[in-house]
């Protein structure tokens, strides 16, 4: 079932959403169950699963030069998306990058995605690896999440790359897109920001999940800007609650978000890490009970490979 269908059937209610990360290159599914088996509990009604390009490592050859290899370090959302769907009998929500990828890559895996009866898929552009300064796309890829929801809008009309195949049939996903509150990194400021997004819906996007946040009013805010924008499709809030002091700057490094002043004050006055992991988590179930009072469509959780932390904030919530 599409999310879109999922959201319409739930008429106002909340919902329960949940992303996880494909294990380690040579793990089993195993460790994913291990994450999900508790999740399961709270009947959540679709689990992402993140996709990742790949990185690039320097080995030490005989001759004592260094020699680059490309390799992907967590590879497999198509199969754990096939696995999650024949295990639980819950829908999935592959995400589908822009970097690492050419545009053929992405048509087969979406081939793939779509001969499994999957038919979500969230659209993003995804983030330089460490050897860039910044983004830079496959040769033959999409420099921009705008050209991928272009080119999975085309696959939904039977319009593929190769112009000499006929009587193709054409796929039936629902696209999803990324939204981002305190607005992306790069944007100069959040009203351009908004003008692509806006873009990516015209072309054809059916929802929004956000970036995590820590502070609702950013996100409240950002729904009513998108309003005045023109962008009317659901926009499901991404959270994640802080489980660490360090996170109080290292998220908003990686992610390019603020911690609200209330929030790292708290956490300063920990005595120790099982007190700022308290902190966190009752400033997330606050977050989640305030967004589901204002009729947040879904409540989507970044689990970050740890079950723990989702499963506490479900038996508060759902």
């Amino acid at each position: 079932m599409k999310v879109t269908e999922h959201l319409k059937q739930a008429a106002g209610k909340t919902l329960f959403s949940v992303e996880i990360l494909p294990p380690l290159k040579g793990k089993s599914i195993q460790s994913i169950y291990d994450i999900l088996d508790p999740i399961m509990e709270f009947k959540p009604s679709f689990v992402d699963v993140t996709y990742h390009r790949e990185e690039y490592v320097y080995k030490k050859r005989e001759n004592g030069l260094l020699e680059k290899f490309s390799m992907r370090k967590r590879p497999g959302t198509v199969g754990i998306c096939a696995a999650i769907i024949n295990h639980y009998k819950v829908d999935t929500v592959p995400h589908i990058i822009c970097g690492g990828f050419s545009r053929e890559e992405t048509e087969n895996a979406l081939i793939d995605l779509n001969f499994l009866g999957i038919d979500n898929a969230l659209l993003l552009r995804g983030d330089a690896i460490k050897s860039e300064a910044a983004f830079e796309p496959h040769p033959f890829g999409h420099l921009y999440a705008l050209d991928l929801v272009s080119q999975v809008v085309n696959m939904n009309k039977g319009i593929y790359l190769d112009e000499e195949l006929r009587d193709v049939a054409p796929s039936n996903f629902c696209i999803g897109v990324a939204g981002y509150p305190e607005k992306h990194f790069e944007a100069p400021n959040l009203k351009s920001d908004l003008k692509f997004l806006k873009a990516k819906i015209d072309a054809g996007a059916e929802y929004i999940v956000t970036q995590m946040f820590f502070d609702n009013k950013k996100y409240f805010e950002f729904v009513e800007k998108c309003k005045e924008a023109g962008i009317n499709v659901p926009i499901i809030p991404g959270l994640k609650p802080l489980t660490g002091s360090k996170q109080c700057t290292s998220l908003p490094k990686i992610f390019h978000v603020d911690i609200p002043e209330d929030l790292e004050e708290a956490i300063s006055q920990c005595k120790s890490e099982k007190d700022v992991k308290q902190v966190g988590m009752e400033w997330c179930i606050n977050q989640s009970k305030e967004l589901m009072k204002a009729g947040a469509p879904c409540l989507h959780y970044y689990t970050m490979g740890n079950a723990e932390n989702t499963i506490r904030i479900a038996k508060e919530l759902f």
